[in-house]
C-alpha cells in the first residue's frame, strides 16, 4: 500500500533567513558603490590637486626632488627637468647633473651637502649651472635630510627653483646703481664702494690712483650746447676704456671729472705712461655733427694704496692733479707717496 505523508509536518521554508542576507548583501554592495564612488571622487580631487600644484609650480619655476643616499638615485618633478633642459623621459645619473653646475657653485654645493648629511640638517644656497643645451640659469636650492629611527641618514630632499629672471633684474638695478647712465663707466658711488677695498687689497704700497679732469669742458657746452657736451663724454669714456684697459676701475666722479685704480702689475713708470697717453688721446680733436671739437685733460697721479690710506692716496692724487692744472693743464703730474709733504709736483713728460 503506499505509504501516504503528512505534508503539513515538514518544517515550512525559513523565508525570513534569506531575506536578511539579501538585505545585508545589498547594503553592503551599496556601501561599496558608495567608497568606490569616494574612491574616484578623491582620486578626480586629486587629479585636480596634482594638476594645479604641477600649474602652479610651473608659473612659480619651482620643482620638488629627492635623492636615495643609498644609490644616488634622483627623483625630480617636471619643472626640475624643463631647468636643466634635460627631457622629461631621458635617463641620467648624478653625476651627469653636477657636471652641469658651474665649478663654483659645484663646489659650495658639495660641501654643504655633505655637512648637511653629515648633522642630518638641512641647507640652502644659489646656483649657476649651464643646462644642457648650453643656457646658462640660476637656481635657488633648498635642501633637509631624512634619518630613519636609528639616526642614519637615508635621503635628501627639497626644492629648486629657477631665479635666473629675478637674478637679471638685480643684475639690472646694481648697474643702475653703480654705472653712469651717461658713459657706461663705473658712477662715484661705485669708485667710493671700490676704493677703500682696494686700497686694503694692496697694503703694500704698490697701487695707484689717477684722477682726471677735462680742460676746457665747460666751453663745449657754451658754445655747442649740452648735446655736444654730452656726446663729448661719451667720446671721452670711449677712449679712456682704450687708455686704460689694464686698469682696475674706471669711473666718472664728477661732471668733467674721472677717476682710475691702477694695481700691479701695473708699476708706476707703466702707470705714468698711461697717464700721458689719457693726455694725449682726450687731446686729440672729438666731432659732433660733423664740427672738430676740441678739450684736454690734466692728470693727478699718486700711489701708495693701503701704506697710507684711502682718504690719504685721494689726497695725493687731487694735489697732483691741482698742481697739474697750475702748472699749465694738458699735463700728468706725479705726487710722491714717500714724501711727508708735497715736494712739488712735477711734469714727466720725456
Amino acid at each position: 500500500m503506499e505509504k501516504l505523508v503528512d505534508k503539513g509536518a515538514l518544517p515550512a521554508p525559513q523565508h525570513g533567513c534569506f531575506t536578511n542576507a539579501d538585505t545585508e548583501l545589498s547594503g553592503l554592495e551599496r556601501q561599496l558603490d558608495m567608497r568606490d564612488r569616494q574612491i574616484q571622487q578623491l582620486s578626480a580631487e586629486l587629479a585636480h590637486l596634482r594638476r594645479t600644484f604641477n600649474h602652479a609650480s610651473a608659473m612659480a619655476r619651482i620643482g620638488v626632488w629627492e635623492c636615495s643616499l643609498a644609490d644616488n638615485c634622483l627623483t625630480w618633478s617636471d619643472v626640475i627637468y624643463d631647468m636643466f633642459e634635460i627631457p622629461r623621459a631621458g635617463r641620467f645619473n648624478r653625476e651627469e647633473v653636477l657636471d652641469l653646475y658651474t665649478p663654483a657653485s659645484r663646489a659650495e654645493l658639495d660641501i654643504k651637502r655633505a655637512q648637511a648629511i653629515a648633522d642630518c640638517g638641512s641647507f640652502s644656497m644659489n646656483a649657476e649651472i649651464i643646462t644642457r643645451r648650453g643656457n646658462r640659469r640660476w637656481l635657488r636650492i633648498t635642501a633637509s635630510v631624512d634619518a630613519d629611527e636609528a639616526g642614519h641618514p637615508f635621503r635628501i630632499f627639497g626644492m629648486k627653483q629657477d631665479i635666473t629672471e629675478e637674478r637679471m633684474h638685480l643684475n639690472q638695478i646694481r648697474e643702475l646703481a653703480e654705472n653712469d647712465m651717461m658713459t657706461g663707466l663705473s658712477n662715484r658711488a661705485r669708485f667710493q664702494s671700490v676704493f677703500s677695498t682696494f686700497c686694503e687689497q694692496h697694503a703694500d704700497g704698490e697701487a695707484g690712483l689717477m684722477l682726471i679732469d677735462l680742460d676746457g669742458f665747460k666751453g663745449v657746452n657754451d658754445t655747442f650746447g649740452h648735446p655736444a657736451g654730452d656726446a663729448c663724454l661719451k667720446q671721452v669714456a670711449m677712449r679712456l676704456k682704450i687708455a686704460l684697459g689694464r686698469s682696475e676701475l674706471v669711473a666718472r666722479v664728477g661732471g668733467d671729472e674721472f677717476a682710475a685704480l691702477l694695481a700691479p702689475p701695473v708699476s708706476l713708470a707703466e702707470a705714468e705712461a698711461m697717464a700721458w697717453r689719457v693726455v694725449e688721446v682726450l687731446g686729440a680733436p672729438m666731432f659732433y655733427e660733423g664740427q672738430p671739437v676740441v678739450i684736454g685733460a690734466s692728470v693727478g697721479l699718486a700711489f701708495g694704496g693701503g701704506a697710507v690710506g684711502p682718504s690719504c692716496l685721494f689726497r695725493h692724487a687731487d694735489l697732483a692733479l691741482y698742481a697739474a692744472k697750475d702748472a699749465g693743464r694738458n699735463r700728468v703730474c706725479l705726487y710722491g707717496a714717500d714724501q711727508a709733504e708735497m715736494a712739488g709736483a712735477r711734469s714727466l713728460r720725456a
